[in-house]
């Protein structure tokens, strides 16, 4: 029997999940398609590590390398430290047995800690990216333009930027020459060695790449940007990333958080590090640790000070007093700074009012890619909607490419020396100078990616007859690599037949985004072809500009082995969605992903298993998916208006009248008349049904695993639809 993985993620994709994929199983039951599901969440991620489940990671890893692979990847937690420990303690309280991180062994710390950040997508991503706006949602976007805010030219929003000393001016790469084995280590001023990371495989081709970050540089720079927004009396507000760089973002933000409260960190610092409460995991933490001591008044009215004194700081919940700076992970810079631009630019102060914001990205390797889009919108006004074009993306990602900053080669340096990266024969390929406190990090690039990538950017070109960019900066050294890698693959015919006719470019990123942006307001698309951190900021900067969301792309990987993978689009895991639901019984998360990336799957599952009934519900379920946009059930935002399980019923509605209609599958049409018919009689029930239960608390028996019973109960309240949905199983 055929077979589909649908993943098992977190927070509202997961809670959608309960209610779209009883509807999604029953249908293609139909065509002899089974639809699995295997358990990726966070907490199932933890519990798997300590052996009290499968480990349905790694066995979907193993099946990403697979021609059969078929895997729906909806979006998951990229955990940071204070969701890790609240996932901990939730799972312990349901009777899981395990240890908290604090108290745990060196042993179990590192279980702990590679589930953290982007431990998902470098295992299931064995192919390059390429991601999309389908021609419905865009024709759709044109027709229902989102909002934009009214950019002026005398607005007051910058990104603040280090100019050197940063991981992207301090940059070495090189180019193996041979299958080798790398070691990491730790040279100090008085000769002794620390190995950091041994034993590291490498192939030949593979670009390898080391870089640091300097401490001092980045406190003085954080320094002059705090100074800087408070003379120009515009909003302070950080943005990095510290989920997917679980290693080094949290540090930066940490520094980040001292630069903002220099006073209370020298007065209390060594109080504050001796009770645990760490500057890298935000305000929230160390303010919900201060009761315990001693002298907790005394340093919260410390902090309250300097917050009073010091710039404005940029709110994500002014109503309850939620910072910028209280938790790493509720500012991520690929989604919150292209909601800042699209917001004319603003952010929201403590009274909760709009106001010019300085946006501090310390890191400058693609800083600048968002100044870019600032100073256009300055000059030129907001993005129109109706008229803009698309900046589809490939990207780079295949095998861990570029996983710059989540992983096990990011250190933050205890003493004086030199990191140097030696080979197998003690030469030594790169050396840093560092001082305590500096990030070193590493990354890798296997060749057999940027083969498939480039081969996969001039396909879509050609598919598309739309110019493509490879956003690659020369005064970065693993960039310089790559575009003599790109420039070799694009005139090597076993890897491209021909470029012949198409308008290939290679351009810096913010060269490429002043490229795009002029052809944007034009109405003209330009694929970026990009590294796998840019690709992370792209796919959604232009979709939220251009659609209003980037939840609503297509997310193609074309896996290197002949699978498929098909992402349910970028637009996070939604924790706010989830305090809406317990609060209101109303979940506001948008499916239209998951719509889209199932009827890729259809379509795949049905080229390679020559299975046409599957690609009959796949067309199928793609009007269906436009009918729903064109008729406006998508969900609203408030109780009382069509919420995500609105949303599923009115998409197996006009799926089911869709797969009526049809002509080409006579028995498959007839299996869903009844259903289609039971559906449309019984429309107003049913929304009665679904929007009664709107408005009251509910109960769905935890936040990271929440219980199977009680979160069915809740997302599938219409017995009508149930019944009508389970004749056809």
């Amino acid at each position: 029997m055929a077979k589909i993985i649908y993943t098992h993620t977190d927070e509202a994709p997961l809670l959608a999940t309960y209610s779209l994929l009883p509807v999604i199983q029953a249908y293609l039951s139909t065509a002899g398609v089974e639809v699995e599901t295997r358990d990726i969440s966070l907490a199932g991620r933890i519990a798997a590590a300590f052996g009290k489940q499968d480990d349905a990671l790694a066995e979907l890893g193993e099946l990403a390398k697979t021609p059969e692979a078929n895997i729906i990847k909806l979006p998951n937690i990229s955990a940071s430290m204070p969701q890790l420990k609240a996932a901990i303690a939730e799972l312990q309280a349901q009777g899981v047995d395990i240890p908290d991180y604090d108290t745990a062994s060196d042993e179990d710390k590192a279980k702990y800690d590679a589930v953290k950040g982007s431990a998902v997508n470098p295992v299931l991503r064995e192919g390059n990216s390429d991601r999309r706006a389908p021609q419905a949602v865009k024709n759709y976007a044109r027709k229902h333009p989102h909002s934009m805010g009214a950019w002026s030219s005398d607005s007051k929003t910058n990104v603040a930027t280090m100019d050197a000393d940063d991981f992207r001016h301090n940059e070495q790469s090189v180019v193996i020459p041979a299958e080798d084995t790398l070691t990491i280590q730790l040279v100090a001023a008085d000769g002794s060695t620390t190995v950091l990371k041994e034993k590291l495989p490498v192939l030949a081709g593979e670009i390898v790449d080391g870089t640091v970050m300097r401490a001092k540089a980045l406190d003085a720079f954080l320094a002059q940007a705090v100074q800087r927004a408070k003379d120009e009396g515009v909003l302070f507000s950080t943005h990095l990333k510290a989920t997917m760089m679980k290693v080094s973002d949290p540090i930066i933000f940490g520094h980040v958080v001292k630069a903002f409260f220099p006073k209370t960190f020298e007065t209390y610092g060594k109080d504050l590090e001796a009770a645990g409460l760490s500057a890298n995991n935000g305000l929230g933490g160390i303010f919900a640790g201060l009761d315990a001591l001693p002298n907790g008044a005394e340093i919260k009215k410390s902090f309250d000070d300097e917050l009073a004194a010091g710039p404005a700081l940029a709110m994500v919940n002014s109503d309850k007093g939620i910072t910028n700076l209280h938790v790493p992970s509720d500012v991520i810079v690929d989604a919150s700074m292209p909601a800042m631009i699209r917001t004319a630019g603003h952010m929201w102060n403590a009274e909760g009012q709009e106001q010019d914001t300085l946006a501090v990205i310390p890191d400058s390797s693609y800083a600048g890619v968002y100044q870019a889009v600032i100073d256009d919108c300055r000059a030129n006004g907001a993005y129109d909607p109706t008229t803009m074009g698309s900046v589809p993306n490939v990207g780079l990602m295949a095998q861990k490419a570029e996983e710059y900053g989540s992983h096990d080669k990011t250190f933050e340096i205890s003493q004086a020396g030199k990191v140097q990266v030696v080979n197998s024969a003690g030469e030594v390929l790169m050396e840093h100078d560092v001082e305590p406190g500096d990030i070193w990090r590493a990354c890798q690039t296997k060749d057999a990616p940027i083969r498939d990538w480039v081969k996969l950017a001039v396909n879509r070109s050609r598919l598309s007859s739309t110019p493509a960019v490879f956003w690659l900066d020369p005064e970065r050294a693993h960039d310089r690599n790559l575009i003599e890698l790109v420039k070799r693959y694009l005139a090597d015919p076993e890897v491209v037949s021909s470029t012949d006719g198409l308008d290939i470019r290679i351009m810096s990123p913010i060269e490429a985004t002043t490229f795009s942006i002029e052809r944007i307001r034009k109405g003209e698309d330009t694929i970026s072809v990009t590294g796998n951190v840019l690709r992370d900021y792209n796919t959604d900067l232009f979709p939220i500009l251009e659609l209003g969301t980037s939840a609503k792309m297509l997310s193609v990987v074309p896996l290197m082995n002949g699978g498929g993978l098909f992402e349910t689009g970028a637009g996070g895991s939604a924790p706010k969605h989830v305090q809406q639901l317990v609060e209101e019984n109303y979940l506001r998360w948008d499916s239209l992903g998951e719509f889209m990336a199932l009827a890729e799957s259809l379509r795949h599952l049905a080229a390679f298993d020559d299975n046409r009934r599957a690609a009959v519900l796949g067309e199928a379920l793609d009007k269906a998916t436009e009918t729903l946009l064109n008729e406006n059930k998508s969900p609203a935002r408030k109780v009382g208006q069509i919420d995500n399980r609105g949303s599923h019923f009115y998409l197996a509605l006009y799926w089911a009248q869709e797969l009526a209609a049809q002509t080409e599958d006579a028995e498959l049409a007839q299996a869903f008349q009844g259903v289609a018919q039971q559906l449309a009689e019984n429309e107003q029930k049913i929304s009665e049904e679904l929007l009664g239960v709107q408005g009251k608390p509910v109960e769905i028996g935890g936040y990271y695993r929440p219980d199977e019973e009680l979160t069915s109960q809740v997302m599938r309240p219409s017995t009508t639809f149930n019944e009508a949905i389970a004749a056809l199983s």
